[in-house]
C-alpha cells in the first residue's frame, strides 16, 4: 500500500437469500428457498414490472474495487475473496480495506440506494464492526447523503441528488463516453448465474461495471473542473494500456476491450474541419469574452 489511494470505486453483485424470504414473507408455508425466491419474483413482476428483489433480502456475492491514486490514475482492481466469494469474508474485507487505506472516498453509480446499504446491512448480518463509518453527526458524518467526500455517487452528480432521473442508468452514461456499458449479462441475470454455479462470471460482470464507473468518474471530474479534458483523455489512455497489459490473464478485460470505443472528441473534429487561422487559435473555453457572449445569444 505504498501508493496513496484517494478513491475506491466499487460495485456489488448480490443474490437473494431464499431462506430469509421464506421466513419473512411466507411464514408457515414451508417454501424451499428456491420456491420463495420464485414466488416473490412473480409478485414483484406483476406489481412493479421487474423481478428485482429488494436489497434487504440479498447478500453480496461479488464486490469488485478499483483503487485510484491521488492523481486519479488507476492503480489496481481487485475482486474480493476470489475465487471463494464468501459473503461474510467479502463484507469484512470491504470495510477493513477502507480502514487500511485511511478512509478514501467511496465512488459508486447509484450506490446511495443499493451498494452502500447492502454492504452496511451485510456488516450488520455478519457482525462486522465499522465504527469509523458511523462516527460523527450532521452533514460531516460519513453516512450523510450529501457528504461526497465520504461517498461520491456519480448518479447523484448527474441528477442533482435525484432532482432529475437518469433514464438508462450506468449503461447509457458509459456509452456516452464510448465505453461498453452492459454486454452479455445484466443485473437481473445474476441470480441465475449464481444458481448455476457461475460465480466467476458474476465477478467478471462486476469488474466491467467498475471499469465503466471509473471512466464516468473521470468525466465528472472534468465536468466539475477538477481536471482538464486533456488530462482526462490522458488518464483514459493510460487506463486502457493498464487493461491491455492484464488482458491475457483476464477474460473480463478481453471482453471489455473487444467492446471498447474511443470517445469522439468534437473539439478535435471542429479544428480538423475548419482550417482557418481563427479556428486554429481558438480554445474550448474561448479566449474572447465578447465572442463567447455573442455565441450565447445566437
Amino acid at each position: 500500500m505504498a501508493e496513496q489511494i484517494s478513491h475506491l470505486i466499487f460495485d456489488v453483485e448480490s443474490v437473494s437469500d431464499g431462506d430469509l424470504i421464506s421466513k419473512v414473507r411466507y411464514p408457515g408455508q414451508n417454501y424451499t428457498p428456491e420456491d420463495a425466491i420464485a414466488t416473490y419474483q412473480d409478485e414483484l413482476l406483476e406489481l412493479n414490472g421487474t423481478t428485482f428483489i429488494p436489497h434487504t433480502f440479498q447478500i453480496p456475492v461479488a464486490v469488485v474495487i478499483a483503487k485510484v491514486a491521488v492523481d486519479l490514475s488507476l492503480v489496481d482492481i481487485v475482486s474480493l475473496d476470489e475465487p471463494d466469494f464468501r459473503p461474510h469474508v467479502i463484507t469484512k474485507n470491504f470495510w477493513r480495506g477502507w480502514e487500511a487505506y485511511k478512509h478514501p472516498t467511496w465512488v459508486t453509480f447509484n450506490g446511495r440506494s443499493f451498494d452502500i446499504p447492502i454492504m452496511e446491512l451485510a456488516a450488520f448480518r455478519y457482525g462486522v464492526a465499522i465504527p469509523k463509518w458511523f462516527q460523527g453527526e450532521g452533514y460531516k458524518a460519513p453516512r450523510n447523503r450529501f457528504n461526497t467526500m465520504a461517498h461520491l455517487d456519480l448518479q447523484d452528480v448527474l441528477t442533482n441528488f435525484g432532482a432529475a432521473r437518469c433514464n438508462g442508468g450506468l449503461n447509457l452514461v458509459a456509452q456516452l463516453l464510448g465505453k461498453p456499458g452492459k454486454m452479455d449479462l445484466n443485473g437481473e441475470q445474476v441470480q441465475k448465474q449464481f444458481d448455476d454455479g457461475n460465480k466467476k462470471a458474476i465477478s467478471d460482470y462486476c469488474r466491467c461495471d467498475v471499469l465503466d464507473t471509473y471512466f464516468i468518474f473521470l468525466r465528472t471530474k472534468t465536468l466539475k473542473g477538477t481536471i482538464t479534458l486533456e488530462q482526462e483523455i490522458q488518464l483514459v489512455a493510460d487506463a486502457k494500456v493498464w487493461i491491455e497489459e492484464r488482458a491475457e490473464d483476464c477474460k473480463a478485460y478481453q471482453d471489455y476491450l473487444a467492446h471498447w470505443n474511443d470517445w469522439l472528441n468534437p473539439w478535435q473534429e471542429d479544428e480538423a474541419s475548419d482550417p482557418t487561422p481563427e479556428a486554429k487559435s481558438s480554445t474550448v473555453a474561448g479566449n474572447d469574452k465578447s465572442d463567447s457572449a455573442q455565441e450565447l445569444v445566437k
